[in-house]
């Protein structure tokens, strides 16, 4: 059902951002360092909070304490395999072991004792990020990063201990280890060289991995090869660099079809295939990716033209996502990418309700039909928690206009909506200098009246809307073409000011002129994840209201446009709770 009103009134003007803090990716207070260290509270500390509003219902997330980065997600007789960085002594990051779950859909999971924790030399300060390898007999085994007693970063490897266990519980370390270190002939930066990739078989016969570094500015991803999975020689050149990107965290690197929207093995190559390389870049907490080709017998990695190899390149959310990793779903034929969604709350705020950090739903990936980007979209299981759907059919929304969706559980949804837009001539000029859409929907958010949008989503929203968080399109007219521009405003999200309300965006390829626009949100508590035009855009939000909690969370449709915006059809589902360790 829907409910019509007048509430423009209440959009109220937009918050100011801080320019630097809208082009640094982080909103005022910076909680988003992976490896800052908390000394004095590395150690238990249980939740003072009763209440648990922001804990999710079907995002993974373990019961308590930190979580940051998936490690080797893989598929092993028929079981989902996640590994994760996981602090199991508190709510912020330090005492780092791979905690371990196991699922049958990706969407319900059980847990297990931890899998990897610091034993050997090569890892008694830590066991950091990694990836699993499907080795020949159809073996995994895991490639991770340890830190060493002189605190070097260091490559180890550990295989399961019995292969008949579909669970892989125990995992048993080679007494080789460390595989790979940093050494004054080979020249690798002992502080920044970590996260091994999944490996991948050349046409020689031999395993290729790749791990993250930088020398001075130049990010880079160091190549290995070896013929055994123990003996690594590092090759002369890197498989790529790029000047003034600094360090590469969490590399990913992964072969993608371009004529069928399928996943491939990691080791594929050969014609219509083009292949990703993801970073994650540690000085700006963004990630970015480019689409090229690689030569397997020179072992060199060349991004397309337009392809942009820098912090402005294309990402696979353009909101709080970050350490992502993919893995080939060889049962489904898919490649499936997880990321971690760090929090926008306070250290304080944390400790407090005792954790820190959730993964986004897993989406599957492919490359999309102009060959130019990636396309994500949930994993199909995860619509097995839709209930009671509620349908707004054919609806106009004119100008000015907030229409209420009720009947569906608001902090817990699963929401899609489509729009069509007439009069596109009317469309507000684009301005070329705009190239940062953060910064443009930072000045025009959701209350900046334009012609063709703000149109969207008012999610997390309470009754009277004090708190809402907007997400939404405004359509320009560019020179030769429509641009479309996606955003997630936070600045209204809580009614508390110590969290991060950092307003994010994006620019969509998608022409209005001859498709609809699309949008489907997820809402999860305090995860607001968003796709737009099919998956081509995608934004993940953390937010935490005051009002807008339970019961009291409110879903609306908006328009603050002048031009009225045809909404064909609206599908909203409640979502039941996932069983999650």
């Amino acid at each position: 059902m829907a409910k019509p009103s007048s509430l423009l009134h209440l959009l109220a003007s937009v918050v100011t951002v801080l320019a630097i803090s809208v082009l640094l990716g982080h909103g005022v207070i910076h909680v988003g360092a992976s490896h800052r260290v908390y000394r004095n509270l590395q150690t238990t500390v249980e939740s003072t909070s009763v209440k648990q509003p922001y804990r999710t219902s079907y995002h993974f997330q373990p019961p308590k304490n930190w979580i940051n980065d998936p490690n080797g997600p893989m598929i092993y007789k028929g079981i989902y395999h996640l590994f994760y960085q996981y602090n199991p002594k508190g709510a912020v990051w330090g005492n780092i072991v791979w905690a371990h779950s196991t699922s049958t859909d990706l969407v319900n999971w059980t847990p297990h004792v931890p899998a990897i924790f610091p034993s050997q030399e090569s890892d008694i300060n830590g066991c950091w990020s990694g990836s699993t390898t499907i080795l020949p007999g159809y073996k995994p085994a895991i490639l991770y990063t340890g830190i060493n007693p002189q605190n070097q970063q260091v490559q180890n490897l550990a295989v399961p201990k019995n292969l008949s266990d579909p669970y892989l519980i125990e995992w048993v370390k080679s007494p080789h280890n460390p595989l790979m270190a940093p050494t004054a002939a080979n020249e690798v930066n002992a502080s920044s060289f970590r996260d091994p990739t999944t490996a991948w078989v050349g046409p020689d016969g031999r395993w290729r991995v790749i791990i993250g570094s930088k020398r001075n500015r130049r990010g880079m991803a160091i190549l290995y090869r070896s013929k055994d999975f123990v003996r690594w020689t590092k090759a002369q050149h890197p498989l790529h660099s790029a000047k003034n990107t600094g360090m590469w965290e969490c590399p990913d690197f992964f072969p993608v079809s371009a004529q069928v929207p399928v996943g491939l093995d990691t080791s594929i190559n050969g014609p219509n295939v083009k292949h990703v390389l993801k970073v994650s870049l540690d000085d700006t907490k963004h990630e970015y990716y480019t689409i090229g080709t690689y030569n397997s017998i020179a072992d060199t990695y060349v991004p397309d033209n337009g392809s942009v190899d820098s912090d402005s390149g294309l990402r696979y959310d353009y909101g709080k996502y970050y350490a992502s990793k993919t893995f080939f779903d060889s049962k489904n034929n898919r490649r499936i990418l997880l990321g971690w969604i760090n929090e926008s709350s306070s250290v304080d705020d944390d400790i407090k309700k005792g954790w820190s950090g959730v993964h986004a739903i897993p989406r599957t990936i492919w490359l999309d039909k102009s060959g130019k980007q990636l396309v994500q979209w949930p994993i199909l299981e995860l619509e097995k928690l839709r209930t009671n759907q509620v349908v707004l059919p054919n609806k106009l929304i004119k100008g000015g206009t907030v229409l209420e969706v009720s009947g569906v559980t608001a902090a817990q949804a699963d929401v899609e909506v489509s729009f069509d837009v007439k009069e596109l001539e009317k469309a507000e000029v684009f301005d070329p200098r705009w190239t940062n859409p953060q910064m443009l929907c930072s000045q025009k958010g959701a209350s900046v009246k334009g012609s063709l949008g703000p149109f969207g989503l008012l999610v997390m929203a309470s009754k009277g809307l004090q708190e809402y968080t907007a997400v939404f399109f405004r359509i320009f007219k560019g020179q030769n073409k429509y641009v479309v521009l996606m955003c997630s405003d936070q600045s209204r999200s809580s009614l508390k000011n110590s969290n991060d309300k950092t307003t994010y965006g994006a620019f969509l390829d998608v022409d209005p002129l001859h498709e609809k626009l699309s949008l489907r949100t997820l809402l999860d508590h305090s995860i607001v994840e968003s796709f737009g035009g099919g998956g081509k855009s995608c934004i993940t939000a953390r937010v935490y209201p005051v009002l807008a909690v339970e019961d009291g969370t409110h879903l609306h449709v908006f328009n603050n446009g002048t031009q009225s915006v045809g909404v064909p059809k609206l599908s909203a589902w409640s979502m039941k709770k996932a069983k999650i360790n």
